[in-house]
């Protein structure tokens, strides 16, 4: 069993995100990450805080023997977060991939955090990245006083996680220019990273592996050249299979946000489920009862979108109403998720609206709150 490399990151404490909006992901649950290491007595791929078993409870949630509730921070296929956590015990790097709000984002940030204890050597992929993000800049103050040196050098995410042995994350990647995208094929193949100014270069140390995530819906914005495809093993995030996972995720994830912010408990459960019925539907182009087909929006009513939806209800109900969760804090929300495009999807909501929801039982008061806000 491999021990923790001595410079990798302790999990850092309570205190450390004293004040933050949104503590990353080794901070937020640092009780269940140190309950798993105490408990994992699996082997470690090397400068692994857990062993593959221990990270995939870590995400999938469970009960350790001594009684630690590890809550689950993604829901859905078992499988799929097992080849995700294999593939980062191999020399391939993981490709997260699927369309937008699957959580890609948030399963690449909670990996990163069980494998190597730190989640934020991080690359924000977008039309705008240069090289130097993914390779490395230069202090210009000490290039023009001293000329290339190591002190001269600024590390970028990727290099300082191969320095050290870690995961690095780079989100949208086919965001990011296809040139600036190729950089990572040495990276990737060779573990190696040149340093031509200074006839130097840093390897990857053991335990290093990289995470990327792309959005199957920005095909043909700047697609992975083959080369780089190859070095990538491929994950595909599928959206909530059923309606009862996806009302779970948006109640778990607004609980979360919701106490970060001092909102009060969510409650409003008939209201979550609306929205996610909502989201649903639209997005499927047929009613849950398979009776009615149904134009879709141009959007893509994510579950992250419907968390979003939710959490804003939730600060109007807390702010402006009586704390609890109503159709009408949630009703603006879904109009601008669900109209994105004024005119074609405008028509699309009006007809989901006389119906669908004017018909449905129980529905009235749902009904009317988005009736007046559609208006």
């Amino acid at each position: 069993m491999h021990a923790p490399a001595a410079d990798t990151p302790a999990t850092a404490g309570p205190d450390a995100s004293a004040g933050a909006i949104r503590p990353h992901a080794e901070e937020t649950f640092a009780d269940e990450l140190k309950a798993l290491a105490a408990a994992d007595d699996r082997p470690r791929p090397e400068r692994w805080l857990l062993s593959p078993w221990a990270v995939a409870t870590y995400l999938l949630g469970g009960v350790l023997p001594d009684g630690t509730v590890i809550t689950p921070k993604y829901v859905g296929p078992r499988r799929v977060v097992e080849v995700a956590v294999t593939t980062l015990a191999t020399d391939r790097a993981l490709l997260l991939l699927g369309v937008p709000g699957t959580a890609k984002t948030w399963v690449s940030e909670h990996l990163a955090a069980a494998v190597s204890g730190d989640s934020t050597l991080l690359v924000q992929g977008t039309a705008g990245t240069a090289e130097e993000a993914i390779r490395y800049g230069w202090d210009y103050a000490r290039l023009l006083a001293h000329g290339p040196s190591r002190d001269a050098l600024v590390p970028s995410p990727v290099m300082r996680a191969m320095a050290r042995g870690m995961t690095a994350r780079v989100e949208e990647l086919t965001r990011i220019p296809a040139d600036v995208q190729d950089t990572l094929i040495t990276v990737l193949s060779e573990k190696t990273l040149p340093i031509p100014e200074l006839g130097e270069e840093v390897q990857a140390v053991r335990g290093f592996n990289l995470i990327a995530t792309a959005n199957d819906r920005d095909r043909g914005v700047n697609e992975l050249s083959s080369a780089l495809r190859r070095r990538f093993n491929t994950v595909v995030l599928p959206l909530p299979a059923t309606h009862e996972d996806e009302v779970d995720i948006v109640a778990r994830r607004v609980d979360q946000i919701g106490r970060s912010l001092d909102l009060p408990a969510p409650g409003g459960a008939d209201e979550i489920r609306r929205v996610v019925t909502v989201f649903r539907e639209l997005r499927d182009g047929v009613t849950a009862d398979g009776r009615t087909k149904l134009k879709s929006p141009s959007g893509t009513l994510s579950t992250a979108e419907a968390i979003s939806v939710v959490t804003g209800g939730l600060a109007l109900a807390a702010h402006f109403g009586d704390g609890v969760l109503r159709a009408g804090d949630v009703a603006a929300g879904i109009l601008g998720a669900v109209v994105r495009d004024p005119a074609a999807d405008r028509t699309v909501w009006q007809e989901y609206l006389e119906t669908v929801v004017r018909e449905r039982e129980g529905w009235q008061d749902f009904y009317r709150a988005c009736r007046e806000v559609s208006a």
